[in-house]
């Protein structure tokens, strides 16, 4: 039986966390980091601005936090899916999988932050990781020049292809996205690098 109209619900303090991370990368997504002020990103999660302090200590340290769970959560979701026996369409059935879990986050991460001044550099590094990550999943290569280019621009279509999705696409045709997006990353990876690598 839920709690009756008008009675409060308490939530511990992950809970509460990661409501606030929820509402507030909502906000951000909407309206960019420096128009969003606290109180957006409070009213947002349905809470005062002082709860959101008790939490982050800025707004800096909100935008930061909502980055790295967004990038904690894909680095979870492509390694278990490299445990995974059938390892086709793997990088882009990680990224649909977070962005579909945390759209706004997700948005925010591959999205904006690299426009923000703050974050520019956290941006950049967790790219170069998504690019170590390629470079895995195309396999070995004879030409150190190719598959470094092959490898960035894997993340760089993988990316936009999962972003225009959550823009435009039907979340129920997520499966026959991610058949066409296999389709064609079997197809580039022959041409990029040889039949020698593997189906990202």
């Amino acid at each position: 039986m839920g709690p009756a109209a008008g009675t409060r619900v308490l939530l511990g303090r992950a809970e509460r966390q990661a409501s606030i991370l929820e509402g507030a990368a909502a906000a951000f997504a909407r309206t960019g980091f420096s128009a969003t002020s606290m109180e957006d990103a409070a009213a947002a999660a349905g809470i005062t601005k002082l709860i959101v302090y008790r939490h982050f200590g800025s707004k800096e340290d909100l935008y930061r936090a909502i980055l790295q769970q967004v990038s904690d959560r894909l680095e979870e979701e492509f390694v278990a899916a490299l445990e995974h026996p059938d390892r086709r369409g793997v990088g882009a059935r990680s990224l649909l999988t977070v962005a579909r879990e945390r759209p706004a986050g997700f948005v925010l991460l591959w999205r904006h932050a690299v426009r923000e001044p703050q974050f520019a550099t956290y941006a950049a590094e967790h790219r170069r990781r998504a690019v170590a990550a390629a470079r895995l999943l195309l396999g070995e290569g004879s030409d150190e020049v190719l598959q470094a280019w092959a490898a960035e621009a894997l993340v760089s279509w993988l990316v936009e292809a999962v972003l225009a999705w959550l823009d435009a696409g039907d979340p129920a045709r997520d499966d026959e996205l991610l058949e066409r997006v296999t389709a064609g990353l079997r197809a580039m990876r022959h041409a990029w690098v040889g039949p020698q690598g593997r189906t990202s």
